[in-house]
């Protein structure tokens, strides 16, 4: 049997569909492709359980020939948009897809009453293949990284050639920078109303007591730059912009525990089965897209220290997230409890 998974972006939702490009390999013996957008493509390219990844940008004109070429036995749709129906048309192959949940979501948006299922999304997905047989395997998601973009994180703290800021303290005390003593904070996320502004941000890297590294893309640079600047600190080392997605995961990987936004990066460090601390903005961890991990301590650790400012009238405001509050206060991060979550991060450093 020969399946074709779709599903075009982004980040977090790719990684999000692991659990049944693994599932679908391993009890189906299924040879499993994937479609994505090549902007994506390094999210799945190291993964074991995938035959073949498909990649398009909006100037492939073959790409519907070629895939018609691989003559599929069927299509898990994890997207379900018209772009992905109109290729399951094209192809002519029986389409298995999931329930977006659009009208629920709108609900709660416009009317603030939560009537979705209290289901995960990865459920969800799994839900779209279960006429194949397909149970859960309770693995979690899988995140894969090469050899050639595992960071040396040691290196990070002493290599001002590349990095602005050195920790200098911790090599003359002799403490070696081992793989398990940093937080990794995500300072990122696609859209602004998901994002501590920048005051809180340094308000908490002053609280915390354990070594970071600042993760986030280019967009993210201006906003580290500040931050680096700013801090009353010097072991505070800022990759925004400097590393590529899979470096930036080797990073979350070997770190203590992550501090993130609603972001991509949460999921990334769900894959790795890391305590993950998470702070919400202007989305709701009932949307269904909170962390989700395979060891039942970490889940708990998860949904635990999940940040929100609840019972404010206009949360969420969108499903997705917005340039700037709709509402002009940002109430959502203006108000978020940074001591408390430092607090946590402080706690967690104490056990490490």
């Amino acid at each position: 049997m020969k399946l074709l998974i779709i599903r075009f972006s982004s980040i977090g939702d790719i990684v999000l569909t692991t659990p049944v490009v693994r599932c679908l390999a391993l009890q189906t013996k299924a040879e499993v492709h994937y479609l994505t957008k090549k902007s994506f493509g390094s999210i799945v390219q190291n993964n074991p359980y995938l035959k073949k990844i498909w990649l398009f940008d909006n100037s492939d004109k073959n790409l519907i020939q070629q895939l018609r070429a691989e003559k599929f036995d069927g299509i898990i749709d994890l997207h379900n948009n018209l772009r992905s129906i109109k290729i399951s048309w094209q192809l002519s192959v029986k389409r298995n897809t999931f329930n977006k949940l659009n009208f629920e979501k709108w609900i709660l948006v416009r009317f603030k009453k939560n009537i979705l299922p209290p289901i995960h999304i990865v459920d969800r997905y799994l839900a779209a293949v279960k006429k194949l047989g397909i149970v859960n395997d309770g693995k979690g998601l899988d995140f894969f990284i090469d050899e050639k973009n595992t960071v040396d994180t040691t290196s990070l703290f002493t290599n001002t050639d590349i990095f602005l800021k050195t920790n200098a303290q911790l090599t003359t005390n002799n403490q070696q920078l081992t793989t398990n003593n940093y937080v990794a904070l995500v300072i990122g996320a696609a859209h602004a109303t998901k994002r501590l502004p920048t005051h809180k941000l340094i308000e908490l890297i002053n609280s915390i007591k354990q070594p970071i590294i600042l993760i986030g893309g280019k967009d993210d640079t201006a906003v580290a730059t500040e931050i680096e600047n700013t801090v009353l600190r010097n072991d505070v080392v800022n990759t925004c912009g400097k590393l590529n997605l899979q470096q930036s995961a080797s990073i979350i990987q070997n770190a203590t525990y992550v501090i993130t936004h609603d972001t991509g990066m949460m999921h990334i460090a769900a894959a790795f089965d890391k305590k993950i601390i998470s702070v919400w903005g202007n989305t709701v961890p009932e949307f269904g897209m909170y962390p989700y991990l395979k060891t039942v301590s970490q889940q708990l650790f998860a949904d635990t220290h999940i940040n929100e400012v609840k019972n404010l009238p206009c949360r969420p405001c969108s499903k997705i997230g917005f340039n700037t509050c709709p509402k002009k206060h940002f109430a959502c991060m203006e108000l978020q409890n940074v001591e408390s979550i430092a607090e946590t991060a402080n706690y967690m450093s104490n056990l490490d």
